[in-house]
């Protein structure tokens, strides 16, 4: 029975896949691809997966879809359509996809059998963090540099988007809201987020002994969020506003101070003393769950339309 669902798994994710590249409509192919990430989720937690499942649904089938849809309304908005490809461009572009995806077949199956893994090396040195979850470990004990950089590129690509705003809007309030919020939307903005702050904080706190964490986390406060501005209950922060920069650079800055704080209390940086390692973990993921949502909502809601007040 698990056999069939597998094959018919498979075949709905390559269903979509070809589905979203042929599609002429931009909008439907995001949507596609929504729904392509959402199977891809099951695909992990049917491969004893469950945290990287956990980061596809809010990642891949959340919020990237988000943002692709609010770039192809701003770009449907402003009246800009892209010609068409010609014959031999799509001839061109499908030779190369096929190559590259023969390159990963031969790639996945010249993998040593079993695969190499530090699986038991991760387990055997979990005492010493007081977590129970590896994932975990790995991501703010093992390679906690590697997080602390991903979260710094995250404040970077906001930024980024923040520039976008012209001088006389700098530091003012994006718009997320629609000219008509439809009922349905309305009516969601009302009722889903305090589930929806529930279901985030539970992931965040069970992240440190089970599957869960920080950006899964992150990524459903941030959707509550957007939900309630795009509902209009509440308007978008100006982004020159202290409580929202604070939010946003206080997860990265309590990583960086409990970083440097390693060379006085333990082996050095980014090490943690053996007795306070755990609630050291979960103080630097409360607070990267809160800089990670903000900033997920921030890039989503896109650059200053409003001048400040």
């Amino acid at each position: 029975m698990m056999l069939l669902f597998d094959l018919a798994l498979v075949a709905s994710l390559l269903a979509l896949a070809v589905h979203v590249v042929v599609e002429p409509d931009e909008r439907s192919g995001i949507i596609a691809f929504l729904a392509f990430g959402l199977l891809l989720g099951l695909v992990w937690a049917r491969l004893a997966a469950p945290d990287v499942a956990l980061t596809e649904i809010a990642i891949g089938g959340g919020g990237t879809g988000v943002l692709l849809l609010r770039a192809e309304a701003a770009i449907r908005g402003r009246g800009k359509h892209e010609e068409p490809m010609t014959r031999t461009s799509k001839l061109a572009a499908a030779m190369g996809c096929a190559a590259i995806s023969v390159g990963l077949g031969f790639a996945v199956l010249s993998f040593a059998s079993p695969a190499p893994t530090l699986a038991p090396t991760a387990v055997e040195a979990l005492p010493a963090t007081g977590l129970g979850n590896p994932v975990t470990a790995v991501l703010l004990a093992y390679r906690a540099l590697d997080t602390l950089l991903e979260k710094i590129v995250v404040l970077l690509a906001l930024i980024g988007v923040w520039s976008l705003a012209p001088d006389a809007l700098w530091g003012g309030a994006p718009e997320v809201r629609p000219s008509a919020v439809p009922d349905p939307l309305a009516y969601l903005a009302r009722v889903l987020p305090p589930f929806g702050v529930v279901i985030g904080v539970y992931m965040f706190w069970v992240g440190a002994d089970a599957p869960g964490g920080t950006f899964q986390a992150g990524t459903v406060l941030a959707a509550m969020w957007l939900l309630v501005m795009m509902g209009g209950l509440r308007p978008p922060p100006e982004t020159a506003a202290l409580p929202l920069r604070l939010a946003l650079a206080g997860g990265p800055v309590l990583f960086l101070a409990i970083a440097f704080l390693g060379f006085a209390f333990a082996d050095g940086f980014l090490a943690y003393p053996k007795a306070l390692a755990k609630p050291l973990i979960v103080a630097i993921e409360a607070a990267l769950t809160v800089s990670v949502a903000a900033a997920l909502a921030m890039l989503v809601a896109g650059p200053a339309r409003k001048a400040p007040s």
